[in-house]
């Protein structure tokens, strides 16, 4: 695939409402693989804002009423465009108002508006294997956004099958392994370095570069090259010892560097 060569070409628009916390990281992402990132989340403008983009990332992180009542606005202007969609279902582990606010305001929208329509968008939720979990199994409860390191790759794996063929969508678990599925099919993707782990927003960041790369090309193996190239990424940037501010830096160096030929060649795709 030339994904990244599409995007570089392409300048294509990625209305990315994400939390302040990670906002520059994703922003960088975006501008690193050639596109145009905006980050507006006035609920006031994000309609006209979404209308004129190629693809959409909500990301649920550090919640605010303002910021959903866009996300909802911009939600809903994407399924009726037809654009792809990222949903970062960040801490709904955690929190019962992110968890409420996906399921009542995000898929009962998708419902609703998707019967009247030939065709649904493409839809991806994404989150850690804990918040995949809490989607799936109402009974449990993680701690913070972190992932819980005693849920294992077969579980999840199992879990994310059932939980995409539910709600129609494709699935993606982060985590040491990625685990990217639809129901039917299945992707994991082992790349990545512990040193993803030493700064925050790395996976916001995965978020972002997905939506980029959907706006490219709308098919689940796009999803597990966005999986693939962040991974590569870092273990470039890592591959000498460096402090977590220098790795930031030359991960950032890396996601605009990176070509689709080095994608190819050090990407570990395993397609079940």
């Amino acid at each position: 695939m030339e994904i990244i060569k599409k995007l570089k070409e392409s300048n294509k628009l990625i209305h990315c409402i994400t939390n302040p916390i990670s906002m520059m990281q994703c922003a960088n992402s975006v501008l690193g693989l050639g596109a145009r990132p905006i980050m507006a989340e006035h609920p006031g403008e994000v309609i006209d804002i979404t209308d004129s983009a190629d693809a959409l990332l909500i990301n649920l992180g550090n919640i605010t009423d303002v910021r959903m009542e866009a996300m909802r606005k911009s939600f809903e202007t994407a399924l009726y465009k037809g654009i792809p969609i990222v949903v970062d279902a960040v801490g709904v582990a955690c929190s019962d108002i992110r968890k409420e606010f996906f399921y009542k305001k995000l898929i009962t929208a998708m419902d609703c508006i998707c019967t009247t329509q030939e065709s649904k968008p493409f839809l991806v939720i994404k989150g850690n294997y804990s918040e995949i979990k809490a989607l799936y199994d109402e009974s449990y409860k993680g701690s913070g956004v972190d992932g819980d390191a005693s849920l294992t790759e077969e579980d999840i794996t199992s879990v994310a099958r059932k939980l995409a063929k539910d709600l129609g969508v494709v699935i993606l678990a982060s985590g040491k392994t990625d685990i990217v599925t639809d129901g039917e099919r299945t992707f994991t993707v082992t790349n990545g370095v512990k040193e993803l782990g030493m700064i925050t927003g790395t996976g916001c960041m995965l978020g972002a570069i997905c939506a980029s790369f959907l706006s490219a090309q709308e098919d689940i193996e796009a999803v597990a090259e966005a999986c693939a190239f962040l991974g590569i990424a870092g273990e470039r940037a890592a591959k000498e010892p460096v402090g977590s501010g220098t790795f930031l830096v030359k991960l950032l160096d890396e996601i605009s560097l990176l070509t689709d030929e080095v994608l190819d060649e050090l990407a570990k795709i395993i397609k079940e």
